[in-house]
């Protein structure tokens, strides 16, 4: 008999429980930091929108530097990766707590530093995120991505209520420095990791192409496109809730900084609840299904909170925004990493992240603006509309299902012996694969190839074409080049066991007796390259 499904499986798992117990810790003085920040924000300003900015400047990092950060998870060691990241955020956090204490804080100086902290999370996060299926295996990925949002959130139902216990006690300040004290336990806790080196023997990836090479994998992967555009959506929609909090606390409930931490409180036991239900709704509602609750229970609550003159009934409404909050993003993290092969899940993830963090950012800019000029509540019923559009754009981008799919690497591909000396730069490299198709085959042949050629392009193949002999209509040959030598071998190396399927359909079309035959060639130019124009004769300048 099999067991239920747990979300607190992957805590079984030693390296995992202990980064994760140490995240706690962390996320629970960032989000002390946070409450100060925006507290302290309504103290020196009395502009809406820069209140709402301290979210976008915290989140738009996120959306900047994912991506590069993404291509460094990928293709150096994550651990001192996610190090660094948080020796930055250490560093800026003390600072900031000095110039709190000294009275030197001024709205644009509270916004550069909470920018730093957040290009800090963008650094970290993609090795973070890439790191957690090195730590559990495959079948406990999914409930380790929603442990992480549900340990998040665990510190959310309690750190804003303490943080705004410590403002109010205290100020701003002590809340900076509870938050710099709190890097220590995951510095330590990564210190103590020792992850597996890297078995590759292939050379490191140049950073613009490892970003570029990311692009492209997104941009050829259907189901990833799906999460992006859906995520950003969401994101868009569900920034109102945490960028305008602080303006309902005062304006709507006339409290204050106690009932911002409460109502941020309400919004983390919401996540805890939804994250403690994830496992058991996977396993009875498709994942667009979930998405759309989650859609539909956020604008709810973004309609209840914008009506409501109660706590209580406010914190009811963040309890369900809270529990959607956690369905939505953990299950959109989740396919990205089961539709994603190890060598570029670094890259993937940062897209994501961009991407939904880009929402966040603009989402979080947009209902300051709107919140100013026509009133919280308007604001929030315009977020509740954009979600209520994410549902309507479903029908168009639904969710795939959770993927089965085995992206382990293929491993058949044997680097040939070559007859000519070259290097692992030479290039540019030019493949031809020649197939011998009846008529007979020819629909599937050609739908195959369909296939064939998103995936080489999505594993870095560069002018991909399908060839018919004129004379020998039987025969087709596929063609594609790379740059180099070892981009052919990388190109190569990325191939998935779930990739196998069409290349195995494919050599059974195959009429030959023996497997297709595939031409290696350099690409030459027959004319010197200083021959490369017609001459001309010489201008004489002096007539």
């Amino acid at each position: 008999m099999s067991s239920k499904p747990s979300t607190f499986t992957p805590l079984k798992h030693e390296t995992y429980r202990r980064i994760w117990l140490a995240s706690l810790a962390s996320n629970f003085g960032g989000l002390v930091q946070a409450v100060g920040a925006a507290w302290m924000m309504t103290t020196i300003t009395s502009s809406e929108d820069m209140v709402a900015l301290v979210q976008t400047s915290t989140a738009l990092p996120i959306m900047l530097f994912s991506v590069v950060s993404g291509a460094l998870a990928d293709n150096f060691d994550r651990r001192r990766v996610m190090l660094t990241a948080q020796f930055l955020m250490l560093i800026v956090s003390a600072i900031l707590t000095l110039c709190a204490l000294l009275g030197w804080i001024t709205p644009w100086l509270l916004l550069l530093f909470t920018f730093l902290i957040g290009c800090g999370t963008a650094l970290n996060n993609p090795s973070w995120q890439a790191s957690v299926g090195d730590m559990v295996p495959r079948e406990d990925l999914p409930d380790a991505v929603t442990l992480n949002s549900m340990g998040f959130n665990m510190t959310r139902s309690v750190g804003p209520a303490i943080g705004g216990i410590i403002v109010a006690a205290a100020g701003a300040a002590a809340a900076f420095t509870v938050n710099a004290v709190s890097y220590f336990a995951l510095i330590y806790a990564l210190m103590r990791w020792k992850p597996a080196p890297s078995t590759s023997t292939l050379p490191r990836e140049k950073l613009g192409s490892a970003i570029f090479a990311g692009l492209r994998y997104v941009s050829m992967s259907p189901n990833l496109e799906k999460v992006l555009i859906r995520g950003f959506i969401f994101g868009i929609g569900a920034s109102s809730v945490l960028a305008l909090l602080p303006i309902v606390a005062i304006s709507l409930v006339s409290g204050g900084p106690l009932t911002y931490g409460f109502m941020l409180g309400s919004f983390g036991i919401g996540a805890i609840a939804g994250g403690a239900l994830n496992a058991m709704l996977r396993e009875a509602l498709s994942s667009e299904t979930i998405i759309r609750y989650s859609f539909a229970g956020f604008a709810g609550s973004m309609v209840l909170t914008a009506l409501s003159p109660s706590m209580a009934l406010t914190c009811a409404g963040l309890f369900v925004s809270g529990a959607c909050w956690v369905l939505a993003l953990s299950l959109f993290n989740t396919i990205v990493q089961l539709s994603t092969p190890r060598w570029v899940v670094g890259r993937a993830l940062s897209l994501y992240q961009t991407v939904t963090f880009g929402g966040i950012a603009g989402g979080s800019w947009l209902w300051g603006v709107a919140a100013d000029r026509f009133g919280v509540s308007n604001a929030l019923y315009g977020s509740a509309v954009v979600m209520l559009v994410g549902i309507v754009v479903g029908l168009r981008f639904s969710m795939p299902a959770f993927a089965s799919l085995n992206l382990d690497p293929l491993n058949r591909f044997i680097e040939p012996a070559l007859g000519l000396d070259i290097t692992p730069r030479s290039g540019p490299i030019v493949i031809l694969v020649d197939y011998q198709i009846s008529d007979q085959h020819l629909p599937e042949f050609l739908t195959l190839m369909a296939e064939r050629r998103r995936i080489r392009i999505r594993d870095g193949a560069r002018n991909w074409a399908l060839l018919r002999d004129l004379e020998n209509p039987g025969i087709w040959t596929e063609t594609y080049h790379t740059p180099t030598w070892v981009e052919y071998i990388r190109h190569n190396q990325r191939r998935t066991q779930a990739d196998a399927e069409n290349t195995d359909r494919l050599r059974a079309l195959h009429g030959g007796n023996d497997p297709p035959y595939v031409h290696r060639m350099i690409e030459r130019q027959a004319i010197p390259p200083s021959d490369d124009v017609f001459h001309k004769a010489p201008i004489d300048l002096h007539h």
